[in-house]
């Protein structure tokens, strides 16, 4: 699937700090009361896992988040941004998805960012445009109740100058970002920011609190994906879990995740875990239930 100016840097921070304290209870770090209460961790749906569905028109994207409910029982769930390109700045349209999630129980946790230009572009004036429009879904998010936008970094030129314009680009985005309490996420997600190394020291460039990381399972090419998920948990405020095909036992075929659930649970972190189908195997619907099996049947075990 889908990759002004500089402000104060201390009155970013204080906002960023805002931010974060307002939205580490929906998807980051626990604290020890909140981990007694809640389970090991919570299992929320990725729009992307139906895109299939939604390109032949079977589901409307404002149903998206009442036929997670219905359909698996899931009560939070990740907008994609695609299905509704052309409507970010539809208050109206926005509000409409708003009141069907809310009337069917469930929380819209963030929406995935694609098509929006390059925030490490070389080109500082390309780089500026894909800042600025990103800008219009920081606005989105917040007004469905979320507390991030997934974004990419993708850049080009050197290792080095890839680091630096894409956290340029990110600290720009995390600036306005945190005036409206939201935090803008990496995925790792194609080009250098599927190297958890890398993508680890872009987020410590930009080194503000409501800049983070959503790790995903895959997405990490020949880069060891469980190194990689250890690289980035420590800045993640939500996780991607991808499958794509199953064994005859319900394990997933390319990823052990049970090993994966240890790294991410060991890291501290208690928030949401998203399903995001991508295989053929199944249909998108088998599909996402077999991960939500999965996902529970190791929640049970770990909680044992």
């Amino acid at each position: 699937m889908p990759m002004t100016d500089r402000r104060s840097f201390l009155k970013t921070s204080a906002m960023a700090s805002t931010a974060v304290g307002l939205t580490s209870l929906l998807g980051g770090q626990a604290s020890a009361a909140d981990k007694k209460k809640a389970p090991l961790y919570k299992v929320s749906l990725a729009e992307y896992s139906l895109h299939r569905m939604l390109g032949r028109k079977k589901l409307d994207p404002l149903d998206f988040a009442s036929f997670s409910k219905k359909e698996f029982g899931i009560t939070a769930v990740e907008h994609w941004n695609r299905p509704f390109a052309n409507k970010a700045e539809d208050k109206k349209y926005l509000g409409e998805m708003k009141k069907r999630a809310d009337d069917a129980g469930v929380k819209s946790l963030l929406i995935m960012i694609d098509g929006e230009g390059n925030l490490g572009d070389p080109n500082e004036k390309a780089r500026k445009s894909a800042v600025e429009r990103h800008h219009k879904w920081v606005v989105a998010a917040k007004q469905l109740g979320g507390h991030s936008i997934r974004v990419n970094a993708r850049s080009s030129g050197s290792y080095e100058e890839q680091l630096k314009l894409a956290a340029d680009g990110l600290h720009k985005l995390s600036e306005f970002a945190a005036s409206h309490e939201i935090n803008v996420i990496v995925e790792n997600h194609g080009g250098l920011s599927s190297n958890g190394a890398w993508l680890a020291a872009v987020m410590k460039k930009v080194g503000l609190k409501n800049c983070g990381t959503l790790p995903d399972f895959g997405n990490f090419g020949r880069y060891d994906r469980y190194k990689g998920v250890t690289e980035l948990m420590p800045f993640a405020k939500a996780v991607s879990a991808k499958s794509h095909s199953f064994d005859d036992k319900g394990n997933e075929s390319r990823t052990d995740y049970r090993k994966m659930m240890k790294i991410v649970v060991d890291a501290g972190y208690h928030g949401y875990v998203g399903i995001e189908y991508e295989g053929r195997q199944k249909s998108e619907v088998e599909g996402i239930r077999a991960t939500q099996k999965l996902l529970e049947t190791i929640r049970k075990e770990m909680s044992a």
